[in-house]
């Protein structure tokens, strides 16, 4: 039932997750056979790729990750408590991935100087703001939001758990904006936030946990 009410954006979703693909066989002939698809901080090539992988197995790994994550989604025991406009956020965090991704290596492979930094940081930080403000409305599952034993033992560790979570989310990607547009050196913040929104709500699960046992 569930996949019928999500179809049309598995379908959409998954469009959008290949269409690199075609653009990728528009500009073949003046891409290289070896093709750049990581970049370090100061947007320069650390890692590189045959044209083939680099156009066609980049999307296609894309497009297994959407449909694993929403057909495991699907399978989860507790389906009913995931919100739709979650679970249709997941689903385009995986497309706009391999949308932004290919944009990038493309540009940078037919000899487009751009500052990729920038706007790849800017993008997360954009996500963690929309992560943020969904994860507080998240329900009990055990296929998205933070979990841990003490979370899916216990609704209400798991409410307080989330509340917190999407507070330091938000606050972190609002940081993360605002140290890119204005041009600070934000690359040791932005790995200092990316551990604070991981560990922070772990701690504080474990933290409710012990407190309740005490």
């Amino acid at each position: 039932m569930m996949m019928k009410e999500h179809k049309k954006t598995f379908i959409i979703t998954s469009i959008v997750t290949v269409l690199p693909v075609l653009v990728g066989l528009i500009f073949w002939n003046r891409l290289p056979d070896e093709m750049a698809t990581s970049f370090s901080f100061q947007n320069e090539a650390n890692g590189f790729s045959s044209k083939p992988f680099a156009v066609f197995g980049l999307p296609l790994f894309c497009l297994a990750m959407l449909w694993i994550s929403g057909f495991a989604t699907l399978q989860d025991p507790k389906k009913q408590n995931i919100s739709p406009k979650i679970f249709s956020i997941v689903l385009w965090i995986v497309a706009a991935v391999s949308l932004i991704s290919s944009t990038v290596i493309y540009t940078y492979n037919l000899g487009l100087r751009v500052d990729f930094t920038f706007f790849m940081e800017l993008m997360s930080g954009l996500l963690f703001i929309i992560i943020g403000s969904c994860l507080p409305k998240a329900r009990q599952n055990y296929t998205i939001g933070i979990k841990t034993p003490w979370t899916l033992a216990n609704e209400e560790n798991w409410k307080r758990t989330h509340r917190l979570a999407g507070f330091l989310w938000r606050s972190g990607g609002v940081l993360i904006s605002i140290a890119v547009l204005t041009r600070m050196d934000s690359g040791k913040l932005f790995l200092a936030i990316l551990i604070i929104m991981a560990l922070v709500p772990y701690g504080y699960s474990c933290y409710l946990h012990a407190k309740e046992n005490l």
